[in-house]
């Protein structure tokens, strides 16, 4: 959360000419619902099962740029489609910069506790060595201007 793949997800698509999706906004489009309410009425366990069908609708197409959820890569069967289907880059960023990042975004159930940096704190723990092993690459985008990301992208993936 908040490591910018949805604002840098964007950029890429223009500077490649490709078409952006982000799987959040596509299950909210499919669910007709936003994911706070997903998550109220379905629980975490009924937002992945969406998660993993966007996920694996999406990435069958070929030539696009996916920003997914940060918890996308719990799954294995996202991890699979992700890595078998494409080139993954891990934006990675640190936790204090996702505390000031997300820090009145609402729109994010899992931060809604009194404590959210050590919601963070955990969910890198679990998440980091997944993301680590279904990376292509890893491109960290602490305090970075998201267009020198971008330019970073395109680099490491040679385009």
């Amino acid at each position: 959360m908040g490591a910018g793949k949805s604002t840098i997800g964007r950029l890429l698509s223009t500077e490649l000419d490709l078409p952006f999706y982000d799987s959040d906004k596509v299950i909210e489009e499919r669910a007709g619902a936003n994911i706070p309410w997903i998550f109220d009425v379905e629980g975490e366990v009924g937002f992945r099962e969406r998660e993993t069908q966007a996920i694996a609708d999406l990435t069958a197409q070929d030539n696009i740029i996916l920003a997914t959820g940060g918890g996308a890569v719990l799954k294995p069967e996202n991890r699979k489609y992700l890595s078998e289907r494409g080139s993954v880059i891990y934006l990675k960023t640190s936790v204090e910069l996702q505390i000031e990042r997300t820090r009145r975004d609402k729109n994010r159930p899992l931060l809604q506790t009194e404590d959210p940096t050590r919601v963070l704190q955990k969910l890198m723990d679990i998440r980091d060595p997944l993301y680590m092993d279904v990376c292509d690459h890893v491109v960290t985008t602490d305090k970075r201007n998201p267009k020198l990301v971008v330019s970073e992208i395109c680099r490491v993936l040679d385009i």
